[in-house]
């Protein structure tokens, strides 16, 4: 079993692990540390017992406020997937009961009146043109 040195607030500790949790304990001990130089920053000395109580005691208030954001996150994603199996229900729901949609069509003797109309109004602008 490895054992660590750690440093919390100025302070040495030899800490014993689990075979490849190193990480995870110089991880857990650099948050108690950040936590505890606020503290000596902003109160100064302190006991050890209180030190390490107080460090924990915030380390443990930040986590419990991250609990707090997850569940809401959550929340919020179990709400998003709700609406996306209402909307692939409805889309399954077009996709059986196909809706029919008219696309008007131009009757060829409309196309044919609209071109010979073109036409002369060609023919007219080149008369205008050549008389002037």
């Amino acid at each position: 079993m490895p054992e660590l040195k750690i440093t919390i607030g100025e302070r040495d500790f030899a800490v014993a692990c689990a075979q490849g949790e190193e990480h995870f304990l110089q991880n857990a001990a650099g948050l108690l540390d950040a936590e505890a130089s606020v503290l000596l920053d902003q109160i100064g000395r302190l006991p050890e017992g209180r030190m390490l109580l107080m460090a924990g005691l915030m380390v443990a208030d930040k986590a419990a406020g991250m609990d707090d954001r997850l569940r809401g996150l959550q929340a919020d994603l179990e709400a998003a997937q709700g609406q996306i199996a209402m909307l692939e229900a409805e889309i399954a729901m077009l996709k059986a009961h196909p809706v029919e949609i008219e696309v008007p069509v131009i009757p060829h003797e409309v196309v044919d009146t609209l071109a010979e109309i073109a036409a002369r109004a060609e023919a007219m602008a080149d008369a205008i043109e050549e008389s002037a």
